[in-house]
């Protein structure tokens, strides 16, 4: 089991220059990728997308990719002396024809077109992906064990609460066998306090419990619950992703509580639903987390 939740770092060198990528990922209910690359090598965005596609099946993964900052501000700086004395001879005969003291900074030498040229060294698509495919690569191998232990820690919180919940099915099930017969008594105790007593075996009586216990039978509901258990714990156990799988599981799972609650008739098997769901919404928290 796997987390949504990680970052993941690579390096690599290729012709002197340093690529760098980050991935992190958070929640998302299906796979979204955001690429970030530098201006020229835009065409690469698709192919950075499917090796992360291959690498995470659901989450928002926000990938940048950077040369290193010394290499990215390494530039060719070339300056035109000519051009720069043409222009301060030019400006100098400026301010003496027209009578003005001729003060000529070098800044303003330098802000002259053509004075100053800065040329950046471009990298070719082809020249850069090795390198970007070997950094993306580290990156999304230490993005997944991060999510791989972030889905462990999940994992045993989860099986936790699933325990808790099985505890709590046993008791569900023990009250339920007992609530008609408890059922029989009240009924019983109430008419003979209305000075209607009845015996035992009175049909009416037989009747009307059979008919309560019948509305509120959750033998059903207790049995696609455990089985909903076991069936969890089958995707925890799986190689893929279960995310989504669980997602849906629960809401199965709360169906069966809420079926339970509604035809207990009992408090205490009550309190217990409530137990239950409260457990359920915590796993619910985690899942939305789970790959």
């Amino acid at each position: 089991m796997k987390s949504m939740t990680g970052f993941g770092r690579g390096e690599a060198q290729s012709a002197g220059v340093t690529w760098s990528v980050e991935c992190s990922s958070v929640n998302r209910k299906q796979l979204e990728v955001a690429v970030n690359l530098p201006r020229e090598l835009s065409e690469l965005e698709n192919v950075v997308r499917a090796e992360v596609s291959a690498a995470v099946s659901r989450g928002r993964v926000n990938v940048a990719v950077r040369k290193d900052a010394a290499v990215a501000n390494e530039t060719a700086v070339h300056v035109d002396h000519t051009l720069a004395a043409h222009y301060f001879h030019a400006m100098h005969a400026l301010a003496l024809k027209l009578d003005l003291p001729p003060h000529i900074a070098l800044t303003d030498i330098t802000r002259m077109p053509g004075v100053v040229n800065v040329a950046q060294t471009e990298i070719a698509t082809g020249d850069a992906w090795p390198a970007i495919q070997e950094a993306l690569a580290a990156a999304l191998q230490q993005l997944t064990a991060m999510r791989s232990a972030e889905g462990a820690s999940l994992r045993a919180d989860i099986e936790t609460r699933l325990k808790k919940i099985e505890s709590l099915l046993e008791s569900i099930r023990e009250k339920a066998a007992t609530v008609p017969e408890q059922q029989r008594k009240v009924l019983r105790q109430r008419l003979e306090d209305a000075g209607l007593p009845l015996p035992l075996d009175d049909e009416r009586l037989v009747k009307e419990i059979a008919l309560f216990a019948d509305r509120t039978d959750i033998s059903e509901e207790l049995s696609r619950a455990a089985s909903h258990v076991q069936q969890f714990r089958a995707y925890l156990d799986a190689e893929s992703p279960a995310g989504r799988s669980l997602d849906f599981l629960l809401q199965e799972f709360f169906r069966e509580f809420n079926t339970m609650g509604s035809k207990c008739n009992n408090a205490e098997i009550a309190h217990h639903v409530v137990t239950a769901k409260t457990e359920l919404e915590k796993i619910r928290e985690q899942v939305q987390n789970a790959e």
